[in-house]
């Protein structure tokens, strides 16, 4: 009779128990912050100490709204080091005001309409015989290849980015780590 009354408890318990592994394992570190699928991209990327840089040139460009947008977006976040990379002032002039288009036209370059997870990226890459092209936000083309099991990103002038971090799920669209800043041509 005693075991009859644990069978809804341990029941419930394996309930909870698969569940919080689910979404444990939806969850990603990101900069030392957990990453929620709950949460909206820019949500969650304030959070990521490694995109500080790219949390200020979002809200310098007026994209915050946007980005909290229902989406679904696929965002190619550069790193704080990232944006290291960039010839010196090069971030420092794109943050200024007179500058608002050209800022916005780089950050857009790192976002498609849709959501694309890397397992999506993968088989469009296998299926454009080791390339693929996507069109960003804001127009020009992006092309996504593979070195190893790694995704690598070539912009329109031919500097390669490699994704650091891939499938940060996020509520309106997915984020995937990149370290470096990939510029369209203007």
């Amino acid at each position: 009779m005693k075991i009859k009354n644990l069978i809804p408890t341990l029941t419930f318990a394996l309930v909870v128990l698969f569940n919080t592994n689910a979404f444990a394992q939806d969850t990603k570190m990101v900069g030392g912050a957990e990453m929620y699928p709950t949460k909206d991209i820019v949500s969650n990327a304030v959070n990521s100490k490694d995109h500080t840089a790219l949390v200020a040139a979002v809200k310098a460009a007026g994209l915050v709204e946007t980005l909290q947008g229902d989406g679904p977006f696929t965002v190619f976040a550069p790193t704080n080091s990232a944006f290291e990379k960039l010839p010196e002032g090069t971030v420092s002039t794109l943050l200024k005001k007179e500058n608002k288009e050209k800022l916005q036209a780089v950050l857009t370059y790192h976002v498609l309409a849709g959501k694309y997870n890397a397992k999506a990226i993968v088989k469009a890459i296998k299926k454009g015989d080791g390339k693929a092209v996507f069109t960003t936000v804001n127009g020009s083309e992006l092309t996504a290849m593979m070195d190893g099991d790694t995704i690598v990103l070539k912009d329109t002038s031919g500097n390669t980015s490699t994704v650091t971090i891939s499938d940060v799920n996020q509520s309106n669209g997915v984020i995937h780590v990149v370290d470096t800043v990939v510029i369209p041509k203007m």
